[in-house]
C-alpha cells in the first residue's frame, strides 16, 4: 500500500476492514461480539476514536482516528488480535454449520502469502481515506449508517444495532 494510503497521521479517516474472500462471519453475533469487545478495547487503551461505524455481515466501516498518528498501526494490532479471537471461536463452536467451510476459505486465502501461517481472516488493505472538509465527513457517515439499508437488512439506519446511527449501539462514538 503506497504511503498516501496509510492513516500514519493524526488525521480522520474513512475506513473499511473486510473479512477475507467476503465470508459472512459477523452474520453470527457470537463473531460479532468479539470484533466490538476489541473495538471497545483499542478505544480505553490504544488511543482509538471512533466517530462513526456499522458493522455488517463481512466487512466493517469506521470513521475513525488516532492522535499518536498510529491509526495504521492500531488497525494493524486490532486485525491480528480479532483474527486469533475469532478463528478460535469457529474452530471451537460446535455448533457452527459453516465450519469447515470457513476455515477451508480462510486456509485458502493464506496458502500463497508468505506472511500468514495457517488462516488469513482480513483482507490486507484497510482503504484509508482522509477526510478533510465537513462535506465529506458528512457524506462518509451517511454512507455508513446506511449501509444496512441498501443492503435491504433493515428499513431505517437506527434499526441495525451494532452502528452507530442507533440508540442501542454497543460502542460509544464521539462527535465530530
Amino acid at each position: 500500500m503506497s504511503e498516501l494510503r496509510k492513516a500514519n497521521h493524526d488525521g480522520l479517516f474513512f475506513v473499511t476492514l473486510t473479512v477475507a474472500s467476503w465470508v459472512d462471519v459477523f452474520s453470527r453475533k457470537a463473531y460479532t461480539d468479539i470484533l466490538v469487545r476489541n473495538l471497545k478495547y483499542c478505544q480505553i487503551n490504544k488511543g482509538l476514536e471512533i466517530y462513526a461505524y456499522v458493522v455488517m455481515t463481512n466487512h466493517i466501516h469506521i470513521i475513525a482516528r488516532q492522535h499518536q498518528g498510529q491509526l495504521n498501526k492500531v488497525l494493524g494490532n486490532f486485525k491480528s488480535f480479532t483474527a486469533k479471537e475469532i478463528l478460535k471461536a469457529i474452530e471451537g463452536n460446535s455448533n457452527e454449520s459453516r465450519k469447515d467451510w470457513m476455515l477451508h476459505v480462510f486456509r485458502f486465502n493464506a496458502k500463497y502469502k508468505v506472511s500468514y501461517d495457517e488462516y488469513n481472516f482480513w483482507q490486507n488493505t484497510n482503504h484509508p481515506v482522509e477526510l478533510f472538509t465537513k462535506e465529506v465527513i458528512e457524506q462518509k457517515t451517511n454512507y455508513i449508517h446506511n449501509n444496512p439499508v441498501r443492503a435491504g437488512y433493515v428499513d431505517e439506519p437506527s434499526y441495525w444495532i451494532n452502528s452507530s446511527a442507533s440508540n442501542l449501539s454497543p460502542i460509544k462514538t464521539l462527535s465530530f
